[in-house]
């Protein structure tokens, strides 16, 4: 791991550069929870599309796509890229937290690991989005890892290691506050971070706001 370049110094660089970002759009936790599984591999311009399709047709809603028919549900989200396999897979999650749960409130206020559990166990929904849904609409402290985070974390390290989300997660759960504004935050920063300085190909090392810690931009 990253040594003496730990999550707090980290955070108050960027904190420093970026300022707070009130990042995640969405307004209730129907919009965060399906925003969460339309944005897989895709922009969140093209999900937009999509959730505002949803809310011209009134299906906003947990409860609405539960009922919904797939093929409506594959129209309606058809700007976010692979619509039919994110349709499939939203009216499955819609289904069971109805049918199992009633409301998507009672699903949310299960425990984090229960929760965290069930979503994992879902159809498509991997480590990354069934943090974002724990963390963003049901307000539980879970670290979300995504591919900014994981790539800034491996250049600032410089050893070579490639490293695991559970591994990621765990350095950073365990070094900060189980605080879920600040994770929000800290997620937001890093992926601020990603888009305009460390980059995939060409990062912008001069630039970038952890520069003095950073081994690959020192290298």
């Amino acid at each position: 791991m990253p040594g003496s370049a730990g999550p707090d110094l980290i955070y108050r660089l960027l904190r420093k550069r970026f300022g707070f970002l009130n990042w995640w759009p969405g307004e209730t936790r129907d919009e965060i929870l399906i925003g969460a599984i339309l944005t897989q591999q895709t922009s969140w311009r093209n999900v937009e599309k999509a959730i505002s399709s949803l809310r011209d047709a009134n299906a906003l809603s947990v409860k609405a796509i539960s009922s919904m028919r797939v093929g409506v549900l594959e129209k309606l989200i058809r700007s976010s890229g692979f619509y039919r396999q994110k349709a499939r897979r939203l009216k499955k999650l819609c289904s069971h937290i109805i049918s199992e749960y009633g409301s998507l409130g009672r699903f949310l206020s299960m425990d984090m690991d229960r929760l965290r559990s069930e979503l994992l166990a879902m159809d498509g929904i991997g480590q990354e989005t069934a943090d974002a849904i724990a963390l963003y609409a049901a307000g539980k402290p879970s670290f979300v890892i995504d591919a900014y985070t994981i790539r800034a974390m491996e250049r600032i390290s410089g050893n070579g290691k490639r490293f695991g989300y559970g591994d990621l997660q765990k350095y950073f759960m365990e070094r900060l506050p189980l605080d879920v504004e600040l994770y929000k935050d800290m997620h937001a920063q890093f992926v601020e971070l990603g888009k305009r300085y460390c980059l995939k190909t060409k990062p912008l090392c001069n630039e970038c706001p952890l520069a003095g810690i950073c081994a690959y931009g020192k290298g």
